[in-house]
């Protein structure tokens, strides 16, 4: 069997892995000149950066590639756990830090939020039983149509995780305290959407970074990328970088390969797209052989959140920033309207990346601050001015007692438009279509094409959803169904 892929992401990749492994002859063609997608390494005069992602759960599901590839992955990945993983802040200077160290966010809430410490304990059995109920339903398997929702184990699965419960609503059960409610909410952003709509069922999240852990990867997280490469090449799967594929070719609703933007056709039995399928499909195939997903299906689509990303090499350590440090807006609620709205908050969330906190050999310069805010979608009247942007996100850390600004040695913008352009993604959004409808955030599009037989998708824009572990999930699962080895027992 012959097998090509569009797209050497995450998901691209360990499909490749796991197909290879198993006898199937498999290309991949990237269009960029580096493999994992948003997962990229930015090295720039002695300054290491991760594009994406900065923080890794789940290292399991990793290593499971990497084995898969015939390595040993402790020689391969590293990862470090993060105890006291992300220290957030408020503007009256307040700190509240998430930590999978339960004393520890005992002796916090105590002093912060007492109806929080009192049910603390079961907010964590809570969240580990959504995670639990998500991964058995859920995670590990492919949907090709409707009637794939409608077994009695996923219909009974779905049921009991709260899919009707926005997750704020789910976090005030438990919590009262608003800087914690905040720190919590902001969950949501990992599957690029907003806390008061996203359903409770993604609250799971916070299992996996309170009982389970945050990671980082020594040498840098792309160093997961990486080991996928060379785990799918001792495999034997032949990966093209700076080969964009043009064109999936069809014939009686089969597909029967690839054309590539430099005329060459490339035959095989099956073909899996990697990639934003609001942007893809459109892309490569013409709308007459794709009525499940027209150009106005697609259009119809509420996009997640994009970024607004500053790389910035310090020429100093600035010993008040942690390895995860979030600065908060005042109003939390008022900054996802205007993100829905398609406008650029006015008081952004800002993220600070520092993995030389962890990692000082990553960036010996300096701080190495991967600097990330909440932005909305493109439009085609997009007009930011990045510059004036980029200016108002260093006023608020110089007036959090960040200066980074009077420390720059490298930086480097990229906006929502780069984004699109560079990984694909439709209008730019980091996570395909958006958790802030009911349907998008459980039915997302399917993993097999309705239109195209042989016809397959993974990554982060279909099942199981966005976020590292989930898009190497998508490609194991897609994979897997390919092999005739993803069997769900009712």
């Amino acid at each position: 069997m012959k097998v090509t892929i569009v797209g050497g992401g995450l998901g691209g990749l360990s499909a490749a892995v796991t197909l290879a492994k198993h006898g199937v002859e498999v290309d991949v063609f990237e269009k960029n000149d580096h493999f994992g997608g948003k997962m990229m390494s930015v090295d720039e005069q002695g300054y290491h950066f991760d594009f994406g992602p900065n923080t890794i759960t789940m290292p399991e599901v990793f290593n499971d590639v990497v084995s898969q590839g015939e390595l040993n992955p402790s020689d391969e990945l590293n990862f470090i756990r993060l105890e006291n993983h992300t220290r957030n802040q408020f503007s009256d200077g307040t700190t509240f830090d998430l930590s999978s160290h339960s004393a520890y966010m005992h002796e916090q809430l105590l002093g912060m939020d007492v109806k929080g410490e009192r049910h603390y304990d079961d907010f964590l059995q809570e969240v580990e039983r959504l995670y639990r109920l998500s991964k058995k339903h859920f995670l590990h398997r492919t949907f090709s149509g409707w009637r794939d929702y409608l077994s009695p184990s996923l219909s009974k699965g779905f049921a009991q995780v709260r899919p009707f419960q926005s997750m704020d609503q789910f976090f005030k059960q438990y919590f009262s305290n608003t800087k914690v409610l905040r720190s919590l909410n902001r969950y949501s952003t990992y599957v690029g959407s907003s806390p008061f709509v996203t359903p409770a069922t993604f609250a799971m999240i916070a299992h996996l970074e309170l009982n389970d852990g945050v990671y980082y990867v020594e040498g840098g997280n792309t160093k997961i990328a990486q080991s996928f490469v060379k785990a799918a090449r001792n495999q034997g799967a032949r990966l093209h970088k700076n080969q964009k594929v043009t064109q999936i070719l069809t014939k009686d609703r089969k597909a029967t390969g690839v054309q590539l933007e430099n005329g060459d056709i490339h035959h095989s039995d099956l073909v899996i797209v990697n990639g934003d399928l609001l942007q893809a499909v459109p892309d490569l195939l013409p709308e007459s052989t794709r009525t499940s997903l027209t150009n106005k299906k697609v259009q119809a689509m509420d996009p997640s959140i994009s970024a607004f990303v500053v790389m910035a090499g310090l020429d100093t350590e600035i010993e008040e920033l942690h390895h995860h440090h979030v600065f908060f807006s005042d109003n939390y609620k008022k900054e996802f309207k205007q993100l829905q709205k398609g406008q650029y908050a006015d008081d952004p969330t800002i993220y600070i990346g520092t993995s030389s906190k962890t990692d000082p050999n990553v960036s010996p310069k300096g701080d190495n601050c991967f600097i990330l805010v909440n932005a909305p979608a493109v439009k085609t009247d997009d007009t930011l001015d990045e510059q004036a942007y980029k200016q108002m996100v260093y006023n608020q850390l110089e007036n959090a007692g960040i200066p980074l600004e009077k420390h720059l040695a490298y930086e480097k913008v990229v906006a929502p438009k780069e984004i699109a352009t560079q990984f694909g993604a439709f209008r730019g959004s980091l996570y395909g279509p958006s958790s802030n409808r009911k349907m998008q955030a459980f039915m997302r599009p399917f993993n097999q094409s309705k239109d195209v037989e042989n016809l397959y998708f993974c990554g982060g824009s279909t099942h199981p959803g966005g976020g590292s572990p989930m898009v190497v999930l998508s490609g194991q699962n897609v994979a897997n169904k390919i092999l005739g080895k993803l069997v769900h027992v009712e």
